[in-house]
């Protein structure tokens, strides 16, 4: 097995899965767009289906309507899974870290295959603790109970129907409590490209 990786920040991460600390974050990207589309159109001409490589698990449903993956709206028209929001670790072991939600379902969990991964704490489950979700269509974000067996607290109550969330509420999971921070609210809301 090989030996983790140190940052310079101290913090250790696996290098054959993350290319910088996970931990820290991208502290300097340096992307030549130029050349990055000239590759994806490159790709695009030779027939390949997916050239540009994604940061987020797609679901596979089989063949549905001659297609194999189920896309996102957001992300078949702007071609990104733009942020709608942000949890915050406000307590915890992973306490100031933020979380990235983009539209539908993000599911909350310690697996790195969860949306929002939250590895610090082994009282979360590995998968499905919860799900925050934004609608895109009504501009609504919810909380909804995971299929853990575990709880999930909003404001100190449980939660066990989906409860609509308010800005800066408290999502309490295992030892960790989130802040909600959100990006899309009446004064602002992704808006399709038209074709």
């Amino acid at each position: 097995m090989k030996p983790l990786q140190r940052c310079q920040n101290g913090h250790y991460f696996d290098s054959d899965k993350h290319s910088a600390c996970p931990f820290c974050g991208i502290q300097e990207l340096n992307v030549d767009v130029r050349r990055t589309m000239a590759k994806k159109q490159e790709a695009e001409s030779s027939g390949e289906e997916n050239p540009i490589p994604v940061t987020r698990p797609q679901q596979v449903p089989g063949n549905v309507g001659g297609e194999n993956k189920t896309v996102g709206m957001f992300k078949k028209h702007l071609g990104i899974d733009p942020v709608v929001g942000w949890l915050v670790a406000v307590t915890g072991p992973e306490k100031g870290k933020d979380y990235r939600i983009v539209a539908e379902k993000n599911l909350i969990g310690r697996s790195e295959s969860m949306d929002i991964a939250i590895s610090g704490d082994a009282s979360i489950s590995r998968e499905n603790h919860a799900i925050v979700s934004y609608n895109p269509k009504k501009n609504i974000f919810r909380l909804f109970p995971g299929e853990s067996k575990r709880l999930v607290y909003l404001n100190d109550d449980e939660v066990i129907t989906p409860e609509e969330l308010k800005p800066f509420d408290v999502i309490e999971l295992g030892e960790t409590k989130l802040q909600f921070v959100p990006f899309c609210c009446e004064h602002f809301q992704w808006k399709k490209e038209e074709e």
